[in-house]
């Protein structure tokens, strides 16, 4: 088989919670184990960061890889999902796992994977830690993807826990209730090792606390440690509780948002120095300010043209558009034009009702199953006050825009990864 030929077996094979939602997951940890088994535990063979959250997982995941690059080490970076290219969810050092071995792992492999009947994300978690054992990686940033307790990453024991937030996402799965969010993503804490939680935060904060004095893992809550301020230069100001100050920390990646995930990427850093990792302050900065450069990471408040201005984002949840619409506030624009389309199972209606209302919406579908259509879509925006046209698919949409745009106009692209994924 060739690449496309391997990917198209794969997609055709293995339940792809990314095109097919809640019944391609699986809840619990026996593939997995089977798998590892079957690869001889490739991931002892390394250290490892685990990071999991609601919103922002993804960022600090590259921003970390990032700190690790810039301080010398060969660091594996597995992430979920991809925008455009399978491989982007396993790189080493910024570059993605090569064609020949993911036709390799698969060819090799398809015995094992008939008899398992693993879904796509175990088969991907099994590919990520064989890689990364055979490129002999010092250290690997392991991105969770979903959940954490019964998510398939949680096979391994890293040198540090970090939980970005908790909000409101995959319901069906995790819990309808914050604590009950939380409990799944407190999973990923283990015995004895540090656990940094981003965000104090008295509806769920009580869930951590209880299954860090559990587990006798030291526990962080990195907004506590660090308080961010922005500064006229268009920086971050990062002070600690202990006084020290950290000035003009650039971030490459420029959604406001990011304010919230720094906290935990610093205390990250910081608590791996006291593992024993070499990380400096210069290896910091320079990871926060070229992570987009050093590990490839897209689509996040990700400028594509300049006129008019052109923004998409994958942020897809109530608290993660809840920052977006207060940072497009902020851009100055005749008319906003807003590309959006959205999945089936996230709560649209909450989302629809905190959008721009002067905005001119084009409504479409993402080329997957879990997509909603537009036409449905359209009908839930107009209850919310939300006016626009429809189209049946991304490409058609943004097209529209683009022609419909004035270049003194704004186009935001979003509500959805899949969509950002077919602009890009």
């Amino acid at each position: 088989m060739n690449y496309q030929q391997t990917l198209d077996w794969l997609f055709a094979q293995l339940p792809m919670y990314q095109r097919e939602g809640q019944a391609a997951y699986k809840a619990n940890l026996d593939n997995t184990l089977k798998l590892d088994e079957h690869f001889g535990h490739p991931h002892r063979q390394f250290k490892t960061i685990h990071i999991a959250g609601t919103n922002g997982k993804g960022s600090v995941s590259h921003m970390l890889a990032s700190i690790l690059q810039e301080a010398g080490y060969k660091t594996g970076l597995y992430t979920s999902p991809h925008l455009k290219d399978f491989r982007e969810r396993i790189k080493i050092n910024g570059e993605m796992i090569p064609e020949e071995y993911v036709i390799g792992f698969v060819e090799q492999n398809q015995e094992v994977f008939t008899a398992v009947k693993p879904s796509f994300f175990e088969m991907t978690v099994a590919m990520a830690f064989k890689y990364f054992a055979d490129a002999e990686v010092d250290i690997a940033v392991i991105e969770v993807g979903l959940g954490g307790r019964l998510d398939s990453t949680n096979i391994i024991t890293p040198l540090v826990s970090v939980i970005t937030n908790i909000s409101f996402d995959h319901m069906a799965l995790l819990g309808n209730t914050l604590p009950e969010i939380a409990t799944e993503k407190a999973g990923i804490i283990k015995p004895g090792i540090p656990a940094i939680i981003g965000a104090k935060d008295s509806a769920y904060d009580f869930v951590f606390e209880k299954k860090a004095r559990e587990c006798n893992a030291p526990l962080t809550f990195a907004s506590e440690e660090w308080q961010i301020t922005n500064n006229q230069k268009g920086t971050y100001d990062a002070a600690t509780s202990k006084g020290s100050i950290l000035s003009d920390i650039e971030c490459g990646l420029k959604g406001f948002y990011q304010r919230k995930n720094i906290p935990a990427v610093l205390e990250a850093a910081f608590t791996l120095q006291s593992c024993g990792l070499a990380i400096y302050e210069q290896d910091i900065r320079e990871g926060i300010s070229k992570v987009i450069s050093n590990t490839g990471l897209h689509g996040r408040w990700e400028q594509l043209a300049e006129h008019p201005y052109t923004i998409c984002d994958t942020g897809h949840n109530i608290d993660g558009l809840t920052e977006i619409t207060n940072q497009l506030r902020t851009c100055t624009y005749r008319e906003l034009h807003f590309v959006i389309g959205m999945v089936n199972d996230k709560d649209v209606d909450s989302v629809l009702r905190i959008l721009p209302p002067d905005a001119r919406y084009y409504f479409c579908k993402a080329s997957i199953p879990r997509a909603m259509d537009e036409k449905l879509l359209a009908r839930k925006a107009a209850v919310h006050g939300l006016q626009g046209e429809i189209y049946p698919t991304v490409a058609e949409a943004y097209a529209a825009a683009r022609k419909q745009a004035a270049a003194e106009d704004m186009i935001y692209i979003g509500g959805s990864t899949f969509v950002v994924a077919e602009v890009l």
